[in-house]
């Protein structure tokens, strides 16, 4: 998980929300990511699909089964169905998001047995860093602190 507070780092630094993603397989990271959304002007741009779609590339393969993704929040439903489709085994996550996360706190995508995968997720990771950082953005933001967003 610090490795992907690492990449939550990057992303404020750039003026993204900080959330930050990495997969590790066999103990070993093989991908990052970080939020892109403002940069790339996608809403398409979050950790867990930069993070997964490189870990894709590195193998060759679209699917990701006995790797591991590590996020500093709760994937949305987008990045859950990703997570499905990319057949991670297991999810571990820092802080829950309360207005859209997929993995149990508002939606269930994630732990939906209808699926033919279904992946073991985990919360509290270094929750409280994790959830700090993202508050101490928003309160920025708010505020109209912008170097604390990393905007200018």
């Amino acid at each position: 998980m610090r490795e992907a507070l690492k990449e939550a780092e990057l992303a404020r630094l750039q003026g993204e929300v900080p959330v930050g993603a990495v997969v590790v397989c066999g103990g070993e990271i093989i991908a990052r990511g970080r939020n892109t959304t403002r940069a790339s002007a996608s809403p398409l741009g979050h950790a867990e699909i930069d993070a997964i779609g490189r870990a894709c590339a590195h193998f060759h393969n679209e699917r990701l089964g006995g790797c591991e993704l590590y996020v500093t929040k709760e994937p949305c439903t987008m990045c859950a169905g990703a997570i499905i489709h990319a057949r991670i085994k297991r999810v571990i996550i820092g802080a829950r998001d309360t207005k859209y996360g997929a993995c149990g706190t508002v939606f269930d995508v994630a732990g939906n047995p209808r699926y033919n995968h279904v992946p073991e997720v985990s919360f509290g990771v270094m929750g409280d860093v994790c959830g700090a950082m993202l508050s101490d953005f928003f309160e920025a933001l708010r505020t109209g602190k912008k170097t604390a967003t990393g905007l200018s």
